[in-house]
């Protein structure tokens, strides 16, 4: 399945750093709307990795944070860097 983009890497830090699990609202936040369908497969990718690691969810419908970024491949070091990088270039 291809991961959409995510809409801004502010969003995506938020995201990452103001929730240990994210559900709907969080993955909308993260890559804009796309359908329940998208957003279902999105959360079973993780929800696979997490069987596979022994992670339980707290809510069912949601999934761990770190997981996600993993199995999505959302580099939160290099966002780092990045948005570091835009603040010191004043862009």
């Amino acid at each position: 399945m291809n991961i959409p983009q995510i809409t801004s890497i502010e969003n995506a830090l938020k995201v990452y750093y103001n929730n240990s699990e994210i559900g709907n609202v969080e993955i909308i936040e993260l890559f804009g709307r796309h359908s329940t369908a998208t957003i279902s497969r999105l959360k079973k990718m993780v929800k696979n990795e997490m069987v596979k690691k022994n992670v339980l969810a707290y809510n069912m419908y949601k999934v761990n944070t770190v997981i996600a970024f993993i199995v999505w491949g959302i580099d939160i070091e290099d966002l780092e860097k990045r948005i570091k990088k835009i603040k010191e270039l004043k862009l």
